[in-house]
């Protein structure tokens, strides 16, 4: 006995698609305009950096003045060793074991080192991940910037308002006028 599915005769595996001119907007869905954006066409290339003996207070007044949330932490080689954000020193603050010491906030923060409070393990990008890889990286991991390295110095960083800013350009060209179109043709 045969299975059925094998009874398909080849009229019917090659036949044209019901659907005609159909085919050439599937290839055009196909070509997405992000593969063709990089991180290197979009991050910030004049990166603050800062040493990892640095004092606490230092990274917060460069983070203020600057107006950014994160900062890429360097030895003094330059090689990329962690990154500071905003949400590390607010977490050192409002630290129970800071807090006891109430009296003595100012001069505890004046003394603990950026090394005390970044974040070791960090997730980077090199210019040449595409911007689909990096914000799937950055939603998984759930971070808001990529430090950019090539070997192990950083180049740039690449925030989540960078991503977003690369997707609404795409979006801005209308790229989902036509396989919006024919996606929904199945009913």
């Amino acid at each position: 006995m045969r299975h059925p599915k094998r009874t398909i005769t080849r009229a019917i595996r090659t036949r044209r698609p019901l659907h005609p001119g159909r085919e050439a907007d599937e290839l055009e869905a196909l070509r997405w305009p992000e593969a063709a954006i990089h991180v290197r066409d979009r991050m910030s290339r004049g990166v603050a950096t800062i040493h990892s003996d640095a004092l606490v207070r230092g990274a917060a007044e460069m983070m203020r003045t600057r107006k950014i949330r994160h900062l890429p932490v360097v030895d003094r080689e330059g090689r990329l060793v962690g990154i500071v954000t905003d949400r590390d020193l607010r977490q050192v603050i409002f630290d129970p074991s800071i807090q006891s010491r109430a009296g003595a906030v100012a001069d505890t923060l004046g003394r603990l080192t950026v090394r005390e409070v970044m974040t070791w393990g960090v997730i980077t990008a090199r210019p040449d991940t595409t911007i689909g890889e990096a914000a799937r990286r950055m939603h998984e991991k759930k971070i808001g910037a990529l430090p950019v390295v090539e070997g192990d110095r950083v180049v740039g960083i690449i925030t989540e308002s960078d991503i977003l800013k690369a997707f609404q350009d795409v979006l801005a060209q209308d790229v989902l006028a036509k396989p919006f179109r024919w996606a929904f043709a199945y009913r």
